[in-house]
């Protein structure tokens, strides 16, 4: 634990001479989980625009029709 409080790095424990487990600490964790997050977040919107370029997808209007009907909702 001091280990971890002072370098503010990952420690791998191994077992065997093989990587078992990564220690870290907990603010780290969650920059990593933040990093992360928006990497999914741009990907998607990434994803969402290649597929609007290449004309996937459909009108928002289109949609909004068939989830009203759908759903039964006046509109």
């Amino acid at each position: 634990m001091k280990q971890l409080r002072k370098s503010k790095r990952p420690v791998v424990l191994t077992v065997k001479r093989q990587a078992a487990a990564v220690v870290q600490d907990a603010g780290a964790y969650q920059r990593l989980l933040d990093v992360a997050a928006k990497a999914d977040a741009r990907e998607g919107i990434r994803q969402g625009l290649e597929e609007a370029r290449s004309g996937k997808g459909r009108p928002v209007r289109e949609f909004f029709a068939g989830f009203k009907a759908k759903r039964g909702l006046p509109g």
